[in-house]
C-alpha cells in the first residue's frame, strides 16, 4: 500500500481495505498514526504562517 494511500485512509479521506486483519491494537496504531499526523501537518502549517508573518 502506497504512503499517500494510507495517509488518505488516516484521514477518512479513502475506504478502508476490507481484507486487512482488524483488532484492537490495530485501531489503536491508526489512531495514534491520525493523530501524530495531524500534529504534524498543524506545525507545518504554523512555521509557514510564522514564515510570511515575519516579513
Amino acid at each position: 500500500m502506497g504512503v499517500l494511500k494510507q495517509i488518505a485512509t488516516y484521514l477518512y479521506l479513502r475506504k478502508k481495505d476490507a481484507d486487512t486483519p482488524n483488532s484492537k491494537w490495530v485501531q489503536y496504531m491508526h489512531g495514534i498514526n491520525r493523530i501524530s499526523l495531524l500534529l504534524f501537518l498543524f506545525a507545518i502549517v504554523v512555521m509557514i504562517v510564522k514564515a510570511f508573518l515575519r516579513k
